[in-house]
């Protein structure tokens, strides 16, 4: 106990804090999400979820929007974080802060410029219009698409460091011996590279599935009254309608939602099941 004492001491200012900021509301929220008008207990907010199609709908929405924030992300972020594990310490110092500088900014700010970019009037349109590639406005904005560009933005920064991490940890000469052997780069890659990197693909995946599941300020300006996902809807519920155990209980569905997917995902890579893919 004694050798416990001072790490109980220095630890205890930030537990204290994160129970009072974090812990308690939770959980004040977690109650109030089971009372009903009457102030009553009730699974009557749960039971509305479940049975509303237009809730169900929601949540899909915005397991679908999250999942193509991380393939946009991985798919983007890789061919990056390969340049970087082959780049020299300078540039790799360079292409990083090129990757953070615009977080920077405020994502609102961000996300208005993406609204002048994409829109009727933005330069995309403008230009394909001039090109005479088409014929009218593309719709880039209020719509899934223009959600996930945003999320795109917001978040790839993650998945590039988390990959690259992961990329820097492998041994040069694992390739170089694949290659003496025979073995092309595609299937180097395929083989060695890519099964070695796995870590950083996870936690990449992890935290940008996670971030764009909660996103609020994104979906709000760059999908407006067009994508509603489960985040808008609980805001709105508890600001708007003030109907606060709706809207928690919204909260906490999101949450748990969040959690069982990361957790199948985790699973899944604990088992190693993914190694079938690449044996194959």
């Amino acid at each position: 106990m004694n050798k416990r004492l001072p790490v109980l001491l220095l630890t205890a200012p930030s537990m204290i804090i994160l129970l009072g900021v974090f812990l308690l509301p939770m959980l004040l929220m977690f109650l109030l999400s089971f009372e009903n008008a009457q102030e009553s207990f009730s699974f009557e907010n749960y039971l509305l979820f479940v049975q509303d199609p237009f809730y169900v709908e929601i949540l899909w929405r915005t397991i679908r929007v999250s999942l193509w924030t991380v393939l946009t992300t991985l798919v983007l972020a890789f061919p990056v974080a390969m340049y970087m594990a082959q780049a020299t310490g300078k540039m790799r110092g360079i292409i990083t802060m090129l990757i953070l500088a615009p977080h920077l900014i405020s994502v609102v700010i961000r996300n208005f410029g993406w609204v002048v970019v994409l829109g009727e009037g933005g330069w995309i349109n403008q230009m394909l219009l001039s090109l005479g590639i088409i014929d009218e406005p593309l719709r880039l904005l209020y719509n899934e698409l223009g959600v996930v560009i945003g999320l795109t933005d917001s978040f790839i920064a993650y998945m590039v460091l988390a990959i690259a991490t992961s990329l820097y940890a492998i041994d040069p000469s694992l390739s170089k011996a694949a290659s003496i052997l025979g073995a092309s780069r595609v299937r180097t890659f395929f083989t060695v590279t890519l099964p070695l990197c796995v870590p950083g693909i996870f936690a990449g995946v992890t935290l940008v599935f996670s971030l764009s599941m909660s996103a609020f300020v994104t979906p709000a300006l760059m999908g407006g009254t067009s994508v509603k996902v489960l985040p808008v809807i609980a805001y709105e519920q508890i600001m708007s309608t003030l109907n606060w155990p709706l809207g928690a209980a919204l909260a906490f569905l999101l949450l748990g939602s969040t959690i069982l997917l990361v957790s199948a995902f985790t699973k899944i890579v604990e088992t190693k099941r993914y190694k079938e893919v690449f044996a194959s």
